[in-house]
């Protein structure tokens, strides 16, 4: 097996170094940085395949450095923080993060979220045939994971496109929050980092978000696809 390489970016030097030790003993290379200019220059010279990533650090932030790196790539990136409020969490999920992790968590509980990450971005295409999933002005392209709106391509993560299969490959099912945690973020999570992705995936495939056409609310439940197929 390759082995695959972990940025950890954080200005605490114990952190760091707790992280270091626990990821290179399940057999993760790991580089390091303490600031988000040098954790720039270390991705784009090095390259990773996850990263964790802290909030509050001098200069830059978190938030913007996780901008800086969805402009450019899709790896996973896991926020690592001390705030354990909702709005941070909103916020880290709502601009590309794939999962939010405390740091009163152990260093055996990120690790294994590191995994579980890396395993849903490196899960091969369920369907290897060409497939087309037309809903009028949405149309799913399940070989090449393009999706259409109105005939323009619509730039979705690979969490939000694989959230979209699910849900449109079932028309009319109720996909319940506990299904969604279970497919991607393996039970790991609560409703509130379903509805930032929901809520982002809307306002990039709906006419109106607030309004939803093909992502409906089951309140309390979950969410059903109401496109109908052609």
């Amino acid at each position: 097996m390759r082995q695959r390489t972990v940025l950890v970016v954080d200005d605490d030097e114990s952190i760091v170094e707790l992280m270091r030790d626990f990821l290179a003993n399940d057999g993760f290379q790991v580089i390091t940085a303490r600031h988000a200019e040098e954790a720039m220059a270390r991705f784009q010279a090095d390259g990773a395949q996850c990263i964790l990533l802290d909030i509050m650090m001098p200069g830059q932030d978190g938030f913007e450095l996780c901008r800086r790196i969805r402009a450019i790539s899709g790896v996973p990136i896991l926020f690592l923080s001390a705030r354990d409020d909702d709005l941070h969490k909103i916020r880290g999920l709502g601009i590309g993060g794939d999962d939010y992790i405390v740091k009163t968590a152990s260093p055996s509980e990120i690790v294994a979220r590191v995994k579980a990450a890396l395993r849903r971005a490196e899960a091969p295409p369920a369907y290897a045939a060409p497939r087309l999933l037309d809903f009028g002005r949405l149309q799913l392209d399940l070989a090449s994971r393009d999706v259409l709106a109105d005939g323009a391509r619509v730039s979705l993560t690979p969490k939000e496109y694989d959230i979209l299969r699910l849900l449109s490959e079932h028309p009319g099912q109720v996909i319940t929050y506990e299904q969604l945690l279970g497919q991607f973020w393996e039970g790991i999570g609560d409703k509130h980092t379903v509805r930032v992705h929901i809520a982002r995936l809307r306002e990039k495939i709906e006419l109106d978000p607030d309004q939803p056409r093909y992502v409906a609310n089951v309140w309390g439940i979950g969410y059903r696809f109401e496109g109908k197929p052609r």
